[in-house]
């Protein structure tokens, strides 16, 4: 399996992933818009037969700060189940904050998950050290709060980014990252 930066061509698969696993879904068009205005932020997690079976949807915020922080934002985060426990949604979700840092310099990232979602609270809050910032009351369609997270990514801006292939092998039972080439300007 392997994760790499998402394409126009992989924009079905995500929204069969999202289609599959949760309650919050999206019109084609909003994963195109995505897609054309911030393409580095979003990866997929794709099987032997090139099937998307992960995503991330990532974007960056525009909060009019002139000079201030420059935050991301992960819009979804969706695996397919039998793909589930093997390290892919961390992996998928250390790829969007790192290329939020080297495209963007973004200096923190954000993001919104059920109250009732005890898995993935988990992985925010203790995997990647998402902070709680707060409840946004009814934020769900059906009526669900929210919560909202942050993680400040200056840290990432001082760390090189290695990766302990031994390590990362038996975390993820050989999940292996696809490297792209670096985007000039």
């Amino acid at each position: 399996m392997d994760i790499r930066r998402a394409k126009v061509d992989d924009l079905s698969g995500m929204q069969h992933a999202n289609l599959s696993n949760l309650p919050e879904n999206y019109v084609m068009k909003y994963y195109l818009y995505h897609a054309l205005t911030w393409p580095s932020l979003s990866f997929v997690g794709v099987d032997g037969r090139g099937r998307v079976v992960g995503y991330v949807l990532g974007k960056m915020e525009d909060d009019g700060k002139e000079g201030g922080e420059r935050t991301g934002h992960i819009t979804s985060l969706s695996v397919m189940r039998t793909y589930r426990r093997l390290g892919l949604a961390e992996r998928l979700m250390r790829q969007a904050q790192r290329a939020m840092v080297e495209g963007y310099d973004a200096t923190a990232v954000s993001l919104h998950v059920r109250k009732s979602n005890r898995a993935a609270l988990g992985l925010y809050r203790d995997g990647l050290k998402f902070a709680v910032q707060g409840v946004e009351t009814k934020y769900y369609q059906d009526g669900e709060d929210a919560y909202a997270m942050k993680m400040d990514l200056d840290k990432l801006k001082s760390a090189p980014f290695t990766i302990d292939e031994n390590q990362l092998a038996a975390r993820t039972m050989g999940l292996t990252l696809v490297e792209e080439p670096a985007l000039t300007a």
